[in-house]
């Protein structure tokens, strides 16, 4: 099973990081994408079931990420980069579709 590369396991950690130290109305991420974020942190093997909903959410959030990014927003004043910095961040979604394109 693939383990996320470098550029990827460290926009999780930032995310964590960034997390931490914004008031609690400020945290984004749910269950599911904090478990993502520490398994992608921690260089975890990530299952080709775990990579298929990766890419179904990053397709789905990356509009929102990108708008927030275009306002100027960063990841400690928006929980949209937030999440999705905690999917694996903007370089998630190319190592998700390599990964995937290998295995099918």
């Amino acid at each position: 099973m693939p383990v996320a590369p470098k550029p990827v396991r460290e926009a999780a950690k930032k995310a964590l990081e960034a997390r931490e130290n914004v008031a609690p109305s400020r945290r984004a991420g749910t269950r599911v994408g904090l478990a993502r974020a520490n398994q992608l942190a921690n260089g975890d093997n990530v299952s080709y079931s775990t990579l298929r909903r990766m890419r179904s959410y990053l397709i789905r959030a990356k509009e929102n990420y990108e708008n927030a990014r275009d306002q100027g927003l960063n990841i400690e004043t928006s929980k949209a980069i937030q999440s999705y910095y905690l999917w694996g961040g903007p370089r998630a979604l190319t190592w998700v579709n390599s990964e995937l394109a290998k295995n099918e």
